[in-house]
C-alpha cells in the first residue's frame, strides 16, 4: 500500500515548532476509530501540516478524504494504472509536479490537455489521474507548506466543456476545499480561452470565498510568473525545464512503477461504513441528490 516513504525525522527538523507527540495523538485517534484504516504517522503529518497544523481540523479532513475514496467512485474507483481509462487519460493529458520549488518554498501541480481531440476527453478519469499522482507524490516528497495547482487550458474546446459534468465538478471543488491532502494556495488558469467564462459558471456555485480568493484567471504570462518563476516552467511556455509531454511521463511511468501497492490502496485506503460511530454516510451525504444537476448549456 502507498505509504510516506519521506524521513520523517528530517521533516520535525524542517518543521521545529511542530510537536510530534501532537501527531502523534492524531495517530492513536485514528486507531480507536473502529470504521479507519491504520494511516502512518508520515501520512498524517501530511495532513496536519495541510491544515496548519490544527489536531481537529487534521483530523476532520483525514476522515474526508478518507469517506470520498469510499464514495467518489468517478475519482477513486479503478486506479489500476493499466486499467483502459486510466491509459487513456495518461495519452489525452500532460499531469505533472515541475521539479523546482518556487522561492516560497512550494510545489507547483500542473494539468493540460496534450490530445486536443474532445472526443477522447472524459473530465473524471483526468480528475482521478490528477489526484492519483498527487497522492503517491507527496508520500514521496519532502513536506511541503502550500501548493499551487495550474490549468492551462490551451486547445480547450467548447467540446471539452460540453463534457464537464455539473457533478463532476461539485466533486471536485467538494474535494479541493475539504479533504485535499496538502495546503493549497492557489488555483491558477493560464493560456485562458474565450469562453472562460462558461468553465468559470461551473465552477462558482460550489466555491466557497476562501478558495474563490485563492482562484486567478491570468490574461497573460508576466502576472502568472509573478507567482511561479518562468525559469520553472515547462519550455513549451518558455521556461527551461521539458515540455509537459516530457515531464508528464516521468510521472506516469512512476505510477505504473507504484502499481501494486495503488492497487492496495485503492482497496485499503477507505471508510468502513459498517463500523462508523452514528450513522453511516453515503455519497447523498456528502453531495446530495445527483438527480437536482442539469447539464450545462454552452449555447
Amino acid at each position: 500500500m502507498l505509504d510516506a516513504s519521506f524521513d520523517i525525522v528530517e521533516q520535525y527538523v524542517r518543521f521545529p515548532k511542530i510537536e510530534r507527540a501532537e501527531v502523534q495523538k492524531i495517530v492513536e485517534w485514528i486507531r480507536a476509530q473502529p470504521h479507519m484504516p491504520n494511516i502512518s504517522e508520515g501520512e498524517v503529518l501530511i495532513f496536519y501540516i495541510a491544515c496548519k497544523c490544527s489536531s481537529e481540523m487534521a483530523k476532520k479532513v483525514i476522515d474526508t478524504n478518507l469517506t470520498c475514496h469510499t464514495h467518489v467512485d468517478e475519482f477513486f474507483d479503478n486506479l489500476d494504472p493499466e486499467y483502459p481509462a486510466m491509459e487513456r487519460a495518461m495519452r489525452v493529458d500532460a499531469m505533472f509536479i515541475l521539479p523546482k520549488l518556487t522561492p516560497e518554498g512550494h510545489r507547483v501541480a500542473v494539468g493540460k490537455l496534450i490530445d486536443l481531440n474532445a472526443a477522447n476527453f472524459n473530465f473524471a478519469d483526468s480528475i482521478k489521474l490528477f489526484l492519483l499522482l498527487l497522492d503517491v507524490f507527496v508520500r514521496e516528497d519532502d513536506v511541503r507548506s502550500g501548493y499551487r495547482i495550474v490549468f492551462d487550458t490551451s486547445g480547450v474546446t467548447l467540446g471539452h466543456v460540453a463534457r464537464l459534468g455539473i457533478m463532476t465538478m461539485k466533486k471536485l471543488i467538494f474535494y479541493l476545499q475539504e479533504a485535499l491532502p496538502v495546503r493549497l494556495i492557489g488555483l491558477h488558469f493560464i493560456n485562458i480561452v474565450p469562453f472562460m467564462d462558461k468553465i468559470l459558471a461551473l465552477m462558482y456555485p460550489f466555491m466557497k470565498k476562501e478558495l474563490v480568493d485563492m482562484l486567478y484567471v491570468h490574461s497573460n504570462l508576466d502576472e502568472f510568473y509573478k507567482f511561479v518563476p518562468k525559469n520553472i516552467l515547462p519550455g513549451e511556455i518558455d521556461g527551461e525545464e521539458l515540455e509537459s509531454a516530457q515531464l508528464r511521463e516521468i510521472y506516469y511511468d512512476k505510477i505504473r512503477s507504484r502499481r501494486k501497492e495503488i492497487l492496495e490502496y485503492e482497496k485499503l485506503f477507505r471508510i468502513n461504513e459498517k463500523l462508523r460511530p452514528g450513522k453511516p454516510k453515503n455519497s447523498s451525504d456528502l453531495f446530495g441528490i445527483e438527480g437536482n444537476f442539469k447539464k450545462l448549456d454552452i449555447d
